[in-house]
């Protein structure tokens, strides 16, 4: 196999697995902050809980294949190993700041949700 398609094999792998493990620690623990966001309705809720999974996928999934090619060609396994932890590595930092976005948002709303209410 040559090490260009197996580094590019196992970064798409890596990176949809991470970008789907996030989401899903997002989504089921979210919830609770959603729904006291909006004040009690789990329906409406939820569902923006599901929205937020999707742009999740999108932006971080999308980012991932735009910068595949930014992986170039590799010829050995070192280069394979450097490629990968290149790339794995920027879309940890992005997964990551993505996290620390959607808690923001969270708290934000979820201050403002508690203003409105009092």
């Amino acid at each position: 196999m040559d090490y260009t398609v197996l580094a590019y094999s196992t970064y798409l792998v890596l990176t949809v697995s991470l970008t789907m493990w996030v989401a899903h620690t997002l989504f089921k623990n979210g919830q609770v902050f959603l729904i006291e966001i909006f004040g009690g309705q789990e329906e409406l809720a939820s569902s923006v809980n599901r929205l937020l999974v999707v742009g999740f996928y999108l932006i971080n999934i999308g980012y991932a294949v735009f910068t595949l090619e930014g992986m170039g060609s590799v010829s050995n396994t070192v280069e394979v190993m450097k490629a990968l932890s290149r790339s794995v590595g920027s879309i940890i930092l992005i997964l990551g700041g993505m996290h620390f976005l959607n808690l923001f948002i969270f708290f934000e709303l979820r201050k403002r949700a508690k203003n409105r209410l009092a």
